[in-house]
């Protein structure tokens, strides 16, 4: 049987994180601190929409917001649709951070951004 093209038996591989060092994101304990195990310290943030305007919105934001803390992050904007359901997203934007979804929705001002990315 399969479930939105894939069999019920595929592995499903966790995403990469974005430190690059190829450690699976779903491994990263750390979540206060937003450092994967292998020490790379970047945080991984992820933009999930459809590509409408709100959700570049959101995009654009969560790049503000990181920028305007200073913080070693990579933010990234993805709309193929099965990528975002795989997050168990029923609504857009949506930011993950560190593979785990902190907000879905709505568009987070900057500063809502800020908070979540300092918490």
């Amino acid at each position: 049987m399969a479930l939105f093209g894939k069999k019920k038996n595929d592995e499903v591989k966790a995403p990469a994180c974005a430190c690059n060092c190829g450690c699976p994101t779903s491994e990263v304990t750390d979540v206060e601190n937003s450092f994967c195990p292998c020490g790379g310290g970047k945080l991984c943030i992820k933009v999930l929409g459809a590509g409408c305007p709100s959700c570049h919105k959101q995009y654009e934001n969560a790049q503000e917001a990181v920028k305007s803390l200073g913080i070693d992050a990579e933010v990234e904007y993805i709309t193929d649709l099965a990528k975002v359901m795989e997050y168990g997203v029923m609504s857009v934007p949506a930011v993950v951070v560190n593979d785990k979804v902190v907000s879905m929705g709505k568009v987070l001002k900057v500063k809502d951004l800020q908070d979540i990315l300092q918490k």
